[in-house]
C-alpha cells in the first residue's frame, strides 16, 4: 500500500473518530446513536477499503 493511500486512512479516521467522540459527548447514547456511528463508518471505509486494499 502507498503511503497516500495510508495516509487518506489516517486523515479520515482521525476526522471520523473526532466526530464521533463530540457526537457521544454531546448526545444522549442511544441505540441511534450507535446505529449513526456504525453507518457512518461503513459508509465512509467500506468504500475506500474496496479501491485501495482490495486491488
Amino acid at each position: 500500500m502507498k503511503k497516500g493511500t495510508i495516509a487518506r486512512f489516517v486523515v479520515l479516521g482521525v476526522l471520523w473518530l473526532g466526530l464521533c467522540c463530540y457526537m457521544l459527548a454531546h448526545a444522549q447514547v442511544t441505540l441511534y446513536t450507535v446505529f449513526v456511528i456504525v453507518a457512518s463508518a461503513i459508509i465512509i471505509f467500506v468504500p475506500m477499503y474496496k479501491k485501495y486494499i482490495k486491488k
